[in-house]
């Protein structure tokens, strides 16, 4: 490795962020196949330090992307599987006591990863969901009235069957909104699903993925964030993408400032994986679908449109620039 493939990635940004991002998204690429998008995304969630949630049917591929990223940036992975009987402490960890020495220790649960599998979160009671919610939101497990650090990068990629499905419990808005994005797979198209019938096991390609990045590499780029600049016009442009899911006849209810700066957070960091030190629409336009699909809840009307052609509307009827 030369000298200069050797600084920290704060060292040589934006120049060398894309080229160590490319390379991150080949290798996931050759793991997931035909879903770039969904890779790019979930990388950017990753970045910009929130948590992802997967909504797919099962067999998609969603825990295949979660190994693939904890392997291309060399985090610590652990894998919950949430059933009906799991239990709060299953996931945060427990205090035992020692007959030997008198003393109680504590043991740290799966959460203490860097990345961590939330595997159909939706199958367990909101009891154990809620355990998540400290953690997510705070980087941080209280335990025993003692607060414990998790390490960083922290990164919670929680999947869950859709609502439909027997022996679901549905996560409440509260919780929906600790997720920065949510993304669904869906089906390969037919050329990347015979490429997957004739290859080999993908859990051996999954094995001899070769690390782009690793965890510091991740928070520095993290770091960089807050210095992507936005214009006062670009925010103008946020803000009325905001007001606009806030019309009492097309939604629920709209977003909130909390999903106003996840917006904001998510388009920044699509410029910064583009070599780019300040945000273009394209940037919000890109990531907008991810960051409010779990946030709005669309009401129903005589036309029929599903909820996700409101979504669109906010691209369409949203002007760029105020008249």
């Amino acid at each position: 490795m030369s000298k200069e493939e050797s600084l920290p990635v704060s060292d040589i940004a934006p120049r060398k962020i894309r080229d160590k991002i490319e390379e991150a998204v080949s290798e996931i690429s050759n793991v997931i196949l035909g879903k770039e998008k969904q890779i790019r995304l979930s990388l950017c969630c990753l970045f910009a330090g929130g948590h992802l949630l997967m909504e797919d049917k099962p067999g998609m591929g969603k825990t295949t992307l979660s190994q693939a990223l904890a392997n291309a940036f060399g985090l610590n992975y652990s894998r919950i599987q949430f059933t009906s009987d799991l239990l709060p402490a299953d996931i945060l960890g427990v205090t035992i006591y020692d007959q030997s020495n008198g003393e109680f220790s504590f043991h740290q649960g799966p959460i203490f990863s860097n990345l961590v599998l939330a595997d159909e979160i939706n199958r367990t009671t909101p009891k154990t969901q809620s355990a998540l919610l400290e953690a997510m939101e705070e980087g941080q497990v209280s335990i025993d009235n003692k607060t414990m650090v998790l390490p960083r990068p922290f990164f919670v990629i929680a999947t869950q069957n859709p609502v439909s499905f027997a022996g679901t419990y549905p996560l409440p808005e509260s919780q929906l909104d600790r997720f920065l994005m949510r993304l669904q797979i869906g089906y390969p198209d037919p050329a990347a699903e015979r490429e997957l019938l004739n290859n080999r096991d993908q859990r051996e390609k999954i094995a001899g993925m070769k690390q782009s990045l690793n965890a510091e590499d991740v928070i520095q780029i993290s770091n960089q964030i807050p210095e992507v600049h936005t214009t006062d016009t670009l925010l103008d442009y946020v803000q009325r993408i905001v007001a606009y899911t806030r019309q009492d006849n097309l939604f629920s209810f709209g977003l909130s400032p909390r999903g106003a700066m996840a917006l904001t957070r998510s388009a920044r960091t699509w410029a910064l994986m583009h070599d780019r030190m300040h945000v273009i629409p394209e940037d919000v336009q890109m990531v907008l679908p991810a960051v409010v699909d779990h946030r709005l809840r669309a009401i129903s009307d005589a036309s029929g449109r599903s909820s996700e052609s409101y979504y669109q509307r906010l691209l369409n009827e949203v002007d760029i620039f105020s008249e």
